[in-house]
Parts: C-alpha cells; structure tokens; sequence
C-alpha cells in the first residue's frame, strides 16, 4: 500500500528525497520505497543511549530526559551510577548511522 503524504509534510520528513524528486532527471530511472515502519515509534532512553558517542553524552541524555519528566529520579540515578562504573556500553550496544534501515527493511 503506497504512503501518501502532503508534498510539504514529505519535504520537512524526507527532506534529500524530495530534493532528489525535484532536480532535473539525468534519464536514469530511480525507484524509492520508504517504509515508516516504525512511525509514532516513540524512541526510549536506551534508543537515544545506543546512539550517543560516550559517557558525557550518555549523562547529557539522561539529565536531558529527567528534567523533560521522561525518566524518574531513581531511574536517571539508577542509569547514572551505572555508567559511571561500567561506561554507556554496559547500559546499550552502539547503533551506528541507519541501524533502523537495516533493521526495518523488507
């Protein structure tokens, strides 16, 4: 079933796609098949976790997600004494650069 979306939804979405749809063809032929497999997905703190660089960053998330009402006090402290005693690894394996394409494609 093909996805239908407003033209300026899919350019604020999807924006090099629709860059690529709109500059002149080259007279090669291109099929694109996006699948929002995981839309209305929200992300939890072991997703944003898996993508961060290093400790500080991992601290910076988890003080980020306190403040906003996501994790709990005891659940911040809980991942903070966690990783300041075994690193963010311990807590999420690194997902590199379109680790949802590959594991959402057909």
């Amino acid at each position: 079933m093909p996805l239908e979306m407003p033209e300026d939804e899919m350019k604020k979405r999807f924006l090099h796609i629709a860059k690529e749809v709109e500059e002149p063809s080259t007279g090669e032929t291109a099929t694109v098949r996006v699948k929002v497999h995981s839309s209305g997905y929200p992300p939890n703190v072991l997703d944003f976790l898996a993508r961060c660089d290093n400790d500080k960053q991992a601290m910076e998330i988890i003080d980020y997600l306190e403040k906003r009402g996501e994790l709990s006090k005891a659940e911040a402290g809980a991942l903070r004494l966690r990783i300041e005693k075994h690193g963010v690894r311990s807590v999420a394996k690194k997902r590199a650069p379109g680790h949802y394409f590959r594991e959402f494609s057909d």
